[in-house]
């Protein structure tokens, strides 16, 4: 079941809604919780049990360590402010937590790569592989990777003191399932709405503006990213293709990317605001940055801040010169771009990122080209930005590198990209691209546009639903994109 569905807009949400309102507030927690795993288990009821069993493991972990007295150091006794070192059974809580999470992660997300690394490797060798004709491939649970990062981090400020452990299992298993977020993000941390857990405010003005960004995410999603999709589709599997018509894919699909994200974000704040909770920002205008640093301050907030408070941080950070600064960013990137999917392409794209950063930190500059003016600096950001996600939708590596070839005229056309520019360049893709790049450029984004509600923004956020909803009418099955990370 996905956001810009029918099933869910006039199915799944009004009936959860109603379930949701009727039910007395002390209730509305386990209300949503089932309506939540309804929600995720739709499709495939086993993927819902198991987040349960993540759910267990983590609520299990976080008793252990709050029911756990830490140790004073010796000494701090006499100390205004004693230092706590954490006992044994809160050091195996935790470690349970990290593993359990992570090894679920890496199972499901990563054995299809190396089934097939395996397998490869073996035929290089000359070793036949019929033993594993019959080991099929596993299928990757919708929004793994959020959901147990999300859990995780539960534990971990847990551990660190900077969150109390919940009570009621019920409030835990509503936060790590809360379906507005729970497929695509943004990654929200325990801390940040434990408070609405226990009690929120639900009002008639909050609904508004929570309609209102679910009517605009939808917008994204149907108007805008599903039909850059269908322009960087065609340039991405063409066989041949000319570099005008690669510079364009790439383009194409930077929007879709973009807006199809950024639509789910905004549908899964306006959907928390209908039920009474505020989730965080997680863009903010990212194609207007002037470096690649300033491109991660404002691209999907929530995982940047996930890899800087539990990966960049405890490695060291910036604090232990500057080398181990370069590589600390380089990891960072390196594993964002595992998180994001298990291919070698990934694993380019996280560590093009990290060489960017890497090299913006040694320069001790926000930016590669300070010298250019603004504009010229933003567009040289794009421009990189592009590099990367050339290798980011490509299926492999290989395809992803002869793809920047023919962006950067390495390559010869071959015969038959003239047949691409004829399926490409065609009045509603051009339309539909031009419209994306204004949006991208010369608008305000949900956030600033619904920041004081008035009438007028009222009637254009219905004007946009109504004609979400007429396009969708035509439209086939069409997922978010984060669906498979």
């Amino acid at each position: 079941m996905v956001f810009s569905s029918y099933v869910f807009l006039f199915g799944f949400l009004p009936l959860a809604l109603a379930l949701y309102y009727l039910a007395p507030a002390r209730w509305r927690n386990l209300v949503l919780t089932v309506s939540s795993y309804t929600f995720y288990g739709w499709s495939e009821p086993r993927f819902a049990v198991l987040m349960l069993v993540s759910t267990c493991i983590d609520y299990w972990a976080g008793r252990t360590i709050a029911a756990s007295s830490p140790r004073l150091l010796p000494g701090s006794e006499q100390s205004t402010s004693p230092r706590e070192t954490r006992c044994r059974s809160q050091k195996v809580a935790l470690t349970v937590s990290i593993l359990a999470n992570l090894s679920l992660l890496g199972f499901f997300k990563y054995f299809n790569l190396a089934q097939e690394t395996w397998i490869r490797l073996l035929a290089a060798m000359g070793v036949s592989n019929a033993e594993w004709d019959g080991v099929g491939a596993i299928a990757l649970p919708l929004g793994i990777s959020f959901y147990t990062f999300q859990s995780m981090s539960y534990t971990i400020d847990v551990y660190r003191g900077r969150a109390k452990a919940v009570d009621r299992f019920s409030d835990f298993a509503c936060f790590v399932s809360m379906f507005p977020q729970l497929v695509a993000g943004p990654i929200v941390r325990f801390r940040q709405i434990s408070g609405q857990l226990r009690q929120r405010r639900c009002g008639l003005g909050r609904f508004a503006r929570g309609t209102a960004f679910l009517s605009l995410g939808l917008a994204k999603k149907v108007l805008l990213a599903d039909p850059c999709g269908h322009i960087a589709d065609l340039c991405f599997e063409a066989a041949a293709r000319a570099p005008g018509e690669a510079w364009l894919g790439v383009c194409a699909y930077a929007f879709q990317i973009y807006f199809d994200f950024s639509g789910y974000s905004d549908m899964a704040v306006g959907l928390g605001l209908m039920l009474g909770f505020r989730f965080p920002r997680n863009f903010i205008r990212p194609y207007l940055s002037e470096s690649i640093t300033d491109f991660w301050r404002r691209w999907h907030l929530s995982l940047s801040r996930w890899l800087r408070d539990y990966l960049y941080v405890p490695l060291g950070g910036n604090r232990r010169g500057n080398l181990r600064t370069y590589v600390n960013l380089t990891i960072v990137m390196l594993l964002g771009g595992m998180w994001h999917g298990a291919g070698w392409n990934f694993l380019a794209w996280g560590a093009f990122h990290g060489l960017l950063l890497a090299l913006e930190r040694a320069r001790g500059r926000r930016s590669l080209y300070p010298q250019l003016p603004a504009p010229l600096r933003k567009m040289a950001t794009f421009s990189l930005v592009l590099f990367s996600w050339s290798l980011f939708r490509a299926p492999d590596l290989e395809s992803g590198l002869s793809y920047l070839a023919d962006m950067l005229w390495l390559r010869t056309p071959q015969a038959g990209a003239a047949l691409l520019a004829g399926a490409v360049w065609k009045p509603y893709y051009i339309s539909s691209f031009l419209l994306s790049a204004a949006v991208v450029w010369g608008c305000q984004d949900s956030w600033e546009f619904l920041r004081k509600m008035t009438v007028p923004k009222s009637l254009a956020c219905l004007a946009v639903l109504l004609a979400s909803l007429a396009v969708m009418t035509a439209r086939t099955y069409s997922p978010f994109i984060y669906f498979i990370f």
